[in-house]
């Protein structure tokens, strides 16, 4: 395999792993109602996503695929980035990008709101079922 191939390799990795982060921001939140320990990796991830779309920090994903698929010898991503390059236009109309992104952070904030109902919920529950053994190991406690 020559370094053509391996550069190839490495920015299709790069692609899959930059896919599979873009996913994770959109639906990690809800994952996190499943494994709520997650919830911190969520946090992380949506800030780091959300920031670059609002602020415009450059993701250094989309500099290693770009620069992979140079040493490659194929085109660069184009400036407008990764999820202009395989999303917008693709996936979704460019009229519709602006329609996408809000609908992006809503279905995160839900994800988020729904989380903490969840984990109020189990809190409650976990402090019911105490109370509850506690009652019934309780010396002053005849059982019927």
């Amino acid at each position: 395999m020559g370094n053509a191939a391996l550069f190839g390799a490495l920015a299709d990795v790069t692609a899959a792993m930059h896919m599979t982060f873009i996913l994770y921001v959109v639906l990690g939140g809800f994952l996190a109602w499943r494994w709520p320990r997650t919830i911190v990796l969520h946090v992380a991830a949506a800030t780091w996503g959300f920031t670059g779309l609002l602020v415009g920090i450059d993701c250094p994903l989309t500099h290693l695929e770009s620069w992979a698929r140079v040493q490659a010898g194929q085109s660069p991503l184009p400036s407008t980035g990764f999820i202009d390059h395989y999303l917008t236009g693709v996936v979704y109309p460019q009229a519709a990008a602006g329609l996408v992104q809000t609908l992006v952070a809503l279905g995160v904030i839900v994800s988020w709101l729904g989380y903490i109902v969840l984990r109020i919920r189990a809190r409650g529950t976990a402090t019911a079922q105490h109370r509850s053994l506690q009652f019934s190991h309780s010396p002053h406690h005849t059982g019927g």
